[in-house]
């Protein structure tokens, strides 16, 4: 008897421990994260020295209002390119404006020095941008925070799926990942996918690039980075466009996003405080 108590038990603990493993989200693999800030100093990183520091121990970049920039600015990370990764930031932004993190990325001198082009996840406070798939000086929004899209050879843009957006408030600390593997993109914030995007558009696409933290002009705003991580992902993974896909039921063709808030979601503030 005491034998079949004991079997009952265990069975009912093994059922308990697969439900669990059912109900609770992946952990995420640590392994293999390499710290790209030293949590003293910018070494690894350039920029304007004005602009950028490291203060409360955070790489922290700072516009002191509307006529302090004559354009958007970046933190360039100089530890070479990268193509297929995951990284990891903790990130807020101070002030009502909003900041974001660049990847395959490529500089552009004749706008001028630390200007960047390329693929952004947005930090942003209103929460249809926040997360977003977005190119800065290129081709502009992808996803919004809640889609997940595919932009075809020919640049149309198509939803493929939706879910409700990830609410966060971007002043306090947040858990940014990104992870691109080939022409597949995906945004999370605190471990909730916010964006996805497959981009199909070979010639307008980069598989490869720079890393760079953004520090936006216009209303006075800083931006606080105090931990960034990247692991290296195997070559490969791009996805080839497939028209079928663009069948699939609930798939429609979208118009261009367009923002309401192209810097934050109100009037201009005064230097944010600490």
């Amino acid at each position: 008897m005491a034998t079949m108590i004991h079997r009952f038990v265990w069975s009912v603990s093994l059922l308990g421990t697969w439900m669990a493993s059912l109900a609770l989200p992946a952990r995420a693999d640590d392994e293999g994260f390499v710290a790209l800030f030293n949590g003293r100093d910018l070494t690894g990183w350039e920029g304007d020295p004005n602009l950028w520091k490291v203060e409360e121990g955070a790489i922290t970049g700072t516009c002191s209002g509307p006529d302090a920039l004559p354009h958007n600015t970046f933190l360039i990370w100089r530890g070479g390119e990268v193509k297929n990764f995951v990284l990891k930031a903790s990130v807020r932004v101070l002030g009502d404006n909003n900041s974001g993190i660049q990847y395959r990325s490529r500089e552009l001198p004749e706008v001028g020095q630390w200007v960047i082009s390329g693929y952004q996840c947005d930090i942003h406070p209103a929460i249809e941008h926040t997360g977003m798939t977005y190119e800065e000086k290129g081709r502009g929004i992808f996803g919004l925070n809640g889609n997940r899209v595919l932009l075809d050879p020919e640049r149309g843009l198509w939803l493929l799926s939706q879910h409700e957006p990830v609410a966060v408030d971007v002043s306090e600390w947040n858990e940014y990942t990104i992870t691109a593997r080939g022409n597949h993109l995906v945004h999370e914030i605190n471990g909730q996918v916010t964006s996805e995007l497959t981009d199909c558009d070979v010639a307008g696409r980069a598989l490869e690039g720079l890393i760079a933290i953004q520090l936006h002009r216009g209303n006075a705003n800083r931006v606080q980075v105090r931990r960034i991580e990247l692991k290296t992902l195997p070559e490969g993974g791009v996805t080839d466009f497939d028209a079928e896909v663009l069948k699939a039921e609930g798939v429609k063709r979208l118009d261009k996003p367009r923002t309401r808030h192209p810097q934050g979601t109100g009037p201009e503030q005064k230097t944010p405080t600490k």
